[in-house]
């Protein structure tokens, strides 16, 4: 990839300062970057310290004598790959969308006849406007492509979708697009997430506070590398990963049959917070209160065990990988859990840490056969990134 060249526009908003930790990961890479600085990005970082990384001038003015000299917008918006715009505003969408061309980015991005990639990045309320929905579709109509925006905590103070993604998610976006290292192409995963709800009556479940966005986000991790990835998802509220096929189940027994169907595969990732336990009778209809008040019991009966069952299946996947939510002694019950499941790693987390259980961020410990592997705290999309990148590695043995 070092003849690889990207064009780079930076627009304006907060997170622009991403843009300078992509261009460092490119040139890393030996992509050449050339940048593009929007005025509105210039209020957020310095045409120097962009230049600096970039190794190359930075444009900006459409109708600048001197760059048009050098080299016409319309050579600079053929002279890449590939068009990237990170971050991609609002303002920087709707221009593009409509086909207008008002200064250099937009004037640029309808002149080009090269692939473009957009990672927004906006107000939550912003990026759920009517506009910016009909806007998005009308350019992934047009063929551009989209990485993000993350849900997050914002600078604004609100919370939601429209956090531009993290510069390594953009960068693997980006290798995908250019047709980079897929380490795990042609290999197949199964990936278990959320919770499971198993029904009590046709009112009640029991189920958990997982939320699914760590599953969620090693199945996205897992497709980016290459992988085909079924995803069999219990009751969340998030979207299918890009690429990836979803499973959608409420019980254990149906996460199971769904997995089973799945199979042959190479990798199973057990993410899921599967119930132990199911009542052993479904009430017909609502269950009411005894006379005095006293609860009725409920019988349970054991759920069927996923993660075991994938590690002794006769097409039992090359590895497994279990997952273990503790609150205490989090990694010597994660080795007891490995000797008894059979799999090949457990990647345990301390769910008392207030913001784990259905929080953004995770700190794990992978246990192995080999030892210990202690992560530090990171958001969960980057310890994702980080788990498939070790389990391409571990498969090229």
């Amino acid at each position: 990839m070092s003849e690889k060249r990207i064009l780079l526009i930076v627009g304006g908003g907060i997170a622009a300062y991403k843009a300078l930790e992509l261009v460092r990961l490119l040139r890393k890479a030996g992509i050449a970057v050339r940048p593009i600085l929007t005025a509105a990005g210039a209020q957020f970082v310095t045409p120097l310290s962009l230049s600096a990384l970039c190794e190359d001038k930075v444009y900006s003015e459409l109708f600048s004598l001197t760059d048009e000299a050098e080299m016409g917008h319309i050579e600079l918006s053929r002279s890449a790959d590939l068009v990237v715009v990170a971050p991609a505003t609002a303002d920087l969408m709707a221009k593009a969308a409509n086909g207008l061309a008002s200064d250099l980015a937009s004037t640029t991005l309808l002149a080009t006849d090269k692939p473009v990639l957009m990672a927004p990045a906006m107000n939550v309320r912003m990026w759920r406007h009517t506009a910016t929905a009909r806007n998005v579709e009308r350019l992934k109509a047009d063929g551009v492509a989209f990485v993000g925006p993350d849900e997050g905590a914002m600078a604004c103070g609100e919370f939601g979708p429209g956090r531009m993604a993290e510069p390594e998610a953009i960068f693997q976006a980006i290798q995908r697009t250019l047709g980079g290292a897929r380490p795990l192409a042609g290999r197949r995963a199964i990936v278990t997430a959320g919770p499971t709800a198993e029904p009590i009556d046709p009112v009640r479940v029991i189920t958990n506070r997982s939320s699914g966005k760590q599953g969620y986000a090693i199945a996205a991790a897992l497709a980016e590398l290459g992988a085909e990835v079924t995803l069999v998802s219990g009751p969340v509220a998030l979207p299918a990963p890009a690429g990836v096929r979803r499973v959608d189940v409420e019980t254990a027994r149906e996460m199971l049959a769904a997995c089973e169907a799945a199979l042959p595969a190479d990798i199973a990732v057990c993410v899921a917070a599967v119930a132990d336990w199911r009542p052993e009778t479904v009430g017909a209809s609502k269950i009411k209160k005894q006379a005095g008040g006293e609860p009725k019991p409920i019988a349970l009966v054991e759920n069927p065990d996923i993660l075991a069952a994938l590690s002794k299946a006769g097409r039992r996947p090359r590895l497994v990988v279990g997952f273990a939510a503790e609150t205490d002694d989090v990694e010597a019950n994660a080795k007891a859990k490995l000797a008894k499941k059979g799999c090949d790693w457990i990647v345990a987390n301390d769910v008392s840490v207030e913001g784990t259980m259905g929080g953004d961020a995770n700190a794990v410990a992978i246990v192995t056969a080999k030892g210990v592997e202690r992560w530090e705290r990171a958001p969960k999309a980057d310890v994702a990134r980080r788990l498939a990148r070790k389990i391409a590695e571990s498969l090229k043995t």
